[in-house]
């Protein structure tokens, strides 16, 4: 049973995708996308999941959609406090439909994710007609709104796609992502493709409108220095697993798993007086065909042991809130 202060309980997520080989086309294995990952997010609430590029970050923000099928796992939503919690995996495909109000998402991509045939008032109210939520000139005021709450002009309803930039493309895809009123929106990455300065001006909309439509919000990213201005929770991901969640607070200024320090030992310094010794990670990311045994991290890790091969390490209480997977994080306790 969910808690009611949490707008989404997950346990236990897995999306593998099966790989098929020879003439009978048999099952010979599977590609370890997500392999088992739980999380909580309350009521209008921020959280990243952060990693490198191929660790399943978008798709578990893509199952949680279910705009893929998860292949196993729990996910508890609660739409109201006072509501009944329901499993999104255990819908039909008719009662994840009439969900979907609730549930939007932002992708990467600002021109890939937008009809480039249609003009893009009509794009952002779509969805108004396909849910009978507003027709005609009702319709027409929405968009309006929502393309002024985004910070574009409301006669810009009759352009196309490619008559924008990057930056007012995303403005439009965060208005269509608004227009049935949501109350989780998972972000994919929805700030890497635009300049520095457009990403502030993006992830400051992003904030105000959180606060004023009282949204919550899966912010998906690889530059942890976007998530520090955007989050209310970090949890970080490696190769299909969480490995460490906790506040922003706590992951920034006291980072027990050694992915983790690598990844803020990355972000760049604006300062030249100030000389940094990042942990350099050896190697690739190992396949998700197949994963190393134990502890995925420990082919990388600058201070592995023996038995980090072996056993996979469980999540251990590093203070309130602050789990972290790994045996050498001394200020750790096991849970």
């Amino acid at each position: 049973m969910t808690a009611p202060d949490n707008l989404l309980e997950v346990t236990g997520l897995k999306k593998y995708f099966p790989i098929h080989r020879g003439i009978l086309s048999r099952h010979v294995g599977d590609v370890k996308a997500v392999d088992g990952i739980d999380f909580t997010l309350g009521r209008k609430q921020t959280l990243s999941l952060v990693g490198e590029s191929g660790c399943g970050k978008t798709t578990a923000g893509r199952s949680l959609l279910r705009l893929l099928t998860p292949t196993a796992g729990e996910a508890l939503y609660r739409a109201e406090p006072d509501s009944e919690p329901v499993d999104l995996f255990g819908l039909s495909e008719k009662e994840m439909r009439n969900l979907r109000r609730d549930l939007q998402i932002i992708f990467q991509d600002p021109f890939g994710s937008l009809n480039p045939r249609i003009t893009v008032g009509n794009a952002i109210g779509e969805s108004l007609a396909v849910h009978g939520v507003a027709w005609g000139s009702e319709l027409e005021d929405r968009v309006s709104e929502l393309l002024r709450r985004v910070g574009l002009r409301p006669d810009v309803a009759n352009r196309f796609p490619h008559e924008f930039s990057g930056g007012q493309r995303q403005r439009v895809g965060i208005a269509r992502a608004l227009t049935l009123q949501p109350k989780l929106i998972v972000c994919d990455e929805a700030v890497s493709a635009l300049d520095v300065s457009i990403q502030a001006q993006v992830i400051n909309l992003l904030g105000d409108l959180q606060e004023e439509f009282g949204l919550s919000y899966i912010f998906i990213a690889h530059d942890l220095s976007v998530v520090k201005y955007i989050s209310d929770r970090v949890a970080v991901m490696y190769l299909g697993r969480i490995v460490e969640t906790g506040t922003v607070e706590q992951i920034f200024e006291n980072p027990q798993h050694p992915y983790t320090q690598a990844l803020l030992a990355a972000i760049p310094v604006p300062d030249p007086s100030l000389r940094t010794k990042p942990t350099h990670l050896e190697g690739d990311v190992p396949s998700p065909i197949s994963p190393p045994s134990g502890c995925h991290f420990h082919t990388r890790c600058p201070v592995a042991e023996a038995r980090c091969s072996q056993e996979a390490p469980a999540m251990k209480s590093c203070g309130p809130g602050h789990h972290s997977a790994c045996f050498l994080s001394e200020a750790c306790a096991a849970t």
